[in-house]
């Protein structure tokens, strides 16, 4: 029994990260994968395809090598994305109303880091100067 949830955990996690480049978009999903593997979940609040400075983080953060390899083995990421031209599901536009709310982000991008079991450990509004080297810096400090 223990071997069969084990593979529908991976097979699932295989599911989430397909063609995202390791990022989702279900917060409950990523809190159930984070406890799973005991891993920290950055929230990324962003207005994705109008949002300048949310644009500016993807690319010299978020797509940079350095990020993508220290994710992988220490982070679910989460994109709660307010897109303007992009279609997006009622179910997903309503979670990321509701997260909003819960996390009180009145800017994007909002950067939200959990613990595995969902509890804040830190928040940043506005755009995180240094690259994909900034934003490791910003996860890894201490409380």
């Amino acid at each position: 029994m223990k071997f069969l949830l084990s593979l529908i955990l991976a097979a699932s996690t295989v599911l989430a990260f397909a063609g995202t480049d390791g990022w989702q978009v279900d917060y409950n999903k990523a809190l159930t994968q984070a406890r799973a593997q005991n891993k920290q979940v950055l929230l990324d609040f962003t207005g994705s395809d109008w949002c300048g400075w949310c644009i500016r983080l993807k690319k010299e953060a978020f797509d940079q090598p350095a990020f993508t390899n220290f994710a992988k083995g220490k982070l679910i990421l989460v994109e709660v994305d307010f897109p303007r031209a992009k279609p997006q599901s009622d179910v997903v536009k309503k979670q990321n109303a509701s997260l909003q709310k819960d996390y009180h982000v009145e800017g994007f991008p909002t950067l939200v880091l959990l613990d595995s079991n969902g509890k804040q450990l830190r928040k940043h509004v506005g755009y995180l100067e240094g690259g994909a080297d900034g934003l490791i810096r910003w996860i890894s400090q201490e409380k």
